[in-house]
């Protein structure tokens, strides 16, 4: 028999990128069900456990489609699977309003939620989400995301065959004047720091360059900021661990994401890879070209 299937519940908003992400999943070796009735989860579950390898990890992806008690179902069935000992995590695709609009608009498709217009069918199911949302494992907004980064997002959370042993975190850096990522679940701001923009031979340049990393880093308040954020990370990660957190996602965010930001980031992440954890280091406003998934 194989080893017990791990299953991801891949659900979010409507228009958020659910299809896209079912592919990446198929792409990583998962048997991907859409649109499974939450109450049969179990059996497929079962049905995985006893076929061949490739099969012994399960991705159903569940929508509004269904209605309201789907998702009461979907909480109920995720909660009887982990106390069974099935490891189960739940992938979260969201998007902000405006964004959702804008591809329902282009695709000309109808919302799944009926309702007069459709900003309150967008509301609507958001309110009707708002709870599955808040006890995902991983969330991902793909409102600034084209279909490659988020097959990145999905492949750093999922490629490795047993996502809960260890936790996967991913440094982010990001620009305030560009609006703060919207599913990070810790978020430092370093524009207390000296700015390298005002510097001309550096302000071309990005934090990825040793010239600006070390005007970054040459700063005393730099060093013990890195400091101290890496011994809250210490202290933090084992414990979400425990507490069967599977997926970190920490923000560093400067003016505009190109110096401070991206020097801090890499330096955490370093630090925390040279400690032995598992991490992508990302610096989204490094290209501020998008694409929809």
């Amino acid at each position: 028999m194989a080893e017990q299937p791990l299953v991801v519940v891949l659900t979010g908003m409507a228009g958020a990128g659910r299809s896209s992400a079912a592919k990446v999943l198929e792409d990583l070796g998962f048997f991907v069900i859409d649109n499974l009735p939450p109450k049969l989860i179990g059996q497929a579950a079962e049905l995985a456990d006893v076929a061949d390898v490739a099969r012994s990890r399960l991705a159903v992806a569940v929508d509004s489609r269904s209605g309201v008690l789907t998702f009461s179902e979907l909480e109920h069935e995720v909660l009887r699977l982990e106390r069974d000992g099935v490891p189960t995590l739940t992938v979260f695709l969201d998007a902000d309003d405006r964004e959702l609009i804008r591809r329902y608009q282009e695709n000309r498709r109808p919302h799944p939620v009926a309702a007069a217009t459709l900003e309150e069918s967008i509301a609507t199911e958001r309110k009707l989400l708002s709870d599955v949302r808040g006890n995902a494992d991983v969330l991902i907004d793909t409102s600034e995301l084209n279909v490659h980064e988020l097959r990145r997002r999905l492949q750093d959370a999922f490629e490795a065959p047993t996502p809960r042993r260890q936790m996967k975190v991913s440094m982010t850096s990001f620009g305030f004047k560009h609006g703060s990522p919207r599913d990070l679940d810790l978020v430092f701001d370093v524009r207390f720091l000296p700015n390298p923009h005002w510097v001309p031979e550096l302000r071309p340049l990005t934090g990825v360059d040793p010239e600006v990393a070390h005007y970054v880093m040459s700063d005393e308040a730099a060093v013990e900021f890195v400091g101290r954020v890496d011994d809250l990370l210490t202290f933090l990660v084992p414990r979400y661990v425990d507490e069967g957190k599977a997926y970190l996602r920490v923000g560093i965010g400067c003016t505009g994401g190109r110096h401070r930001s991206v020097a801090i980031a890499e330096e955490l992440g370093r630090r925390l890879q040279g400690a032995g954890n598992d991490v992508t280091i990302r610096h989204r406003d490094a290209d501020l070209e998008r694409e929809s998934p």
